[in-house]
């Protein structure tokens, strides 16, 4: 028998990818993925043998993942980002219940972190994740969250801000936060992160929701106290309010 290996390849460029998610890719002798993601890793795979589906195929694609570490050979499932973080890992987990399979879950640089670092510090205190996609969570459930995080005042970050059926998803979510959000909260979003394309911008949510954006932007919504700071989008942790309350 032999075993799986879920791997996040990080944003796409080889450096992104962790030495030991390297090495787990490395070592397979099968290799599933997304075709897109398969394409990353050009170079990198040669005499092994592939098991590359579109989008919706996610199931099979799992399912022949499986059958082939249960005949003995070495899979790894690659994903973008983290493997764990809309990603494989939970739905490969689910598709080898109950064989005996040894799986092995590798992290990688999701695009919450990846995407900051372009902005710059947008994350540094408290913020959540959101997919805009309804093809597994209901539209309602989706609202609800992006709703309660404007109310938490959490920094959010969204990832699947539109889809080939609706366009109108990122406006949608920007009219919730707008219930709850100035309208000059600064925001910004990422494209193509670590890929040729590679874009990047700060504006206020006021204009958000009208920018044009694909599956390959992760978008940022800043929390009360994010400001931009020489060009980039900072939320502050809060030591310098620390620091100055400590010297009086």
């Amino acid at each position: 028998m032999g075993d799986i290996a879920v791997v996040g390849i990080g944003p796409g460029a080889a450096k992104q990818c962790t030495p030991e998610a390297d090495a787990a890719i490395g070592r397979a002798t099968v290799v599933a993925g997304y075709t897109t993601y398969i394409a990353l890793l050009e170079g990198r795979l040669d005499g092994k043998r592939l098991i590359a589906t579109g989008m919706m195929r996610e199931i099979e694609r799992c399912h022949a993942a499986v059958d082939a570490a249960m005949q003995g050979e070495r899979v790894a499932v690659v994903c973008s980002g983290d493997a764990g973080i809309y990603g494989m890992a939970s739905l490969v987990l689910e598709s080898a219940e109950g064989k005996g399979l040894d799986i092995s879950i590798f992290p990688g640089i999701t695009a919450a972190c990846s995407g900051a670092a372009l902005l710059g510090a947008p994350l540094s205190h408290d913020f959540c994740t959101i997919s805009l996609s309804d093809l597994l969570t209901p539209q309602d459930l989706i609202d609800k969250r992006v709703r309660a995080a404007a109310m938490g005042d959490f920094c959010i970050v969204i990832y699947n801000p539109m889809s080939k059926s609706r366009r109108d998803k990122l406006s949608r979510a920007c009219d919730i936060l707008l219930e709850t959000l100035r309208p000059d909260t600064v925001c910004g979003w990422t494209k193509n992160i670590g890929r040729d394309g590679e874009q990047s911008k700060i504006l206020p949510l006021s204009e958000l929701r009208d920018e044009e954006v694909d599956m390959f932007t992760t978008v940022f919504i800043g929390n009360s106290q994010t400001r931009a700071i020489d060009g980039r989008m900072v939320t502050p942790r809060g030591y310098e309010n620390k620091t100055h309350q400590s010297r009086h």
